[in-house]
């Protein structure tokens, strides 16, 4: 089982930047990746970016350059770091863990972030 408690969400202005942090706790031998992962009103829920155990990131292609997923094993928390940010990133954010073990997720209670023009 594994918890996961998202923090850092707020107001932004548009062109700013914000992070987002996502403290884990729990059993993590079989989770091999963690998530970002956000849903704005009306629309369905996507993946944001991903950080393997490998260290290996995979990132939305419309967001390539503007966020960083980064990962603390030490401190087991994973951050979104969001530089440029628009209207449209307008959302709530949520942080997963993917356990390939049960082939589950684990979700946060998301954050939201709002971006004013």
């Amino acid at each position: 089982q594994v918890r996961l408690v998202e923090s850092g969400g707020g107001l932004v202005q548009d062109g700013g930047s914000l992070g987002l942090s996502c403290a884990a706790s729990g059993s993590f031998s079989t989770i091999d990746s963690m998530r970002w992962y956000r849903q704005a009103p009306g629309k369905q829920r996507e993946l944001v970016a991903t950080i393997f155990n490998s260290g290996r990131t995979v990132y939305a292609d419309s967001l390539k350059g503007r966020f960083t997923i980064s990962r603390d094993n030490a401190k087991n928390t994973v951050s979104l770091q969001m530089n440029r940010v628009k209207a449209e990133d307008t959302a709530v954010y949520y942080c997963s863990a993917y356990d390939s073990g049960s082939r589950i997720f684990y979700w946060g209670q998301g954050t939201q972030v709002t971006v004013s023009s």
